[in-house]
């Protein structure tokens, strides 16, 4: 029965389903923050808001998905805090941390340097809200880490507090 509607076309942050049952996966953010391992594109980290880990509203918009039942395994609860987790608090866990912290979890996959790029990214949207000191100096404190995709996310992340209209 999918196509009957346009819900998560309409949806989409990123434009990245162009049609019934077209995906263009270069700008869908799961994509972007799983599988892309450079830089994401500059045009479309706004468009990611405050996501680090993929993004399903597609499938949270879905009529059909209101059928489906909440997984009563333990492989699927909130681990870690994560759930009351802040960005600068994540963005903070060295890389030891995070290896611990993700044991066993499929985030623990993407690495700790993809886990700073995207957190940056998320970080950046929020500074365009509304700078924060706190958010200000956790990026201020990667500003010179050593990979250079992190370092190009966190300056990115930086100059967005600029953009800050009131």
């Amino acid at each position: 029965h999918c196509g009957e509607c346009s819900a998560c076309i309409d949806l989409c942050p990123t434009g990245a389903i162009v049609g019934p049952y077209r995906l263009d996966a270069r700008r869908c953010i799961s994509y972007l923050t799983i599988e892309l391992k450079d830089s994401i594109p500059v045009e479309l980290r706004p468009l990611m808001g405050n996501r680090i880990l993929g993004c399903d509203d597609c499938q949270l918009v879905c009529p059909w998905n209101k059928f489906a039942q909440r997984s009563t395994l333990p492989d699927f609860d909130p681990r870690n805090d994560l759930d009351h987790a802040t960005l600068v608090d994540l963005f903070a866990w060295t890389e030891e941390e995070f290896n611990q912290r993700m044991e066993g979890s499929a985030i623990r996959r993407i690495g700790h340097e993809r886990w700073l790029r995207n957190i940056a990214v998320a970080m950046g949207n929020a500074l365009r809200r509304l700078p924060r000191s706190d958010i200000l100096a956790a990026l201020e404190q990667r500003a010179n880490h050593p990979d250079e995709v992190v370092r190009e996310h966190v300056q990115w992340a930086l100059a967005q507090a600029s953009l800050h209209k009131p």
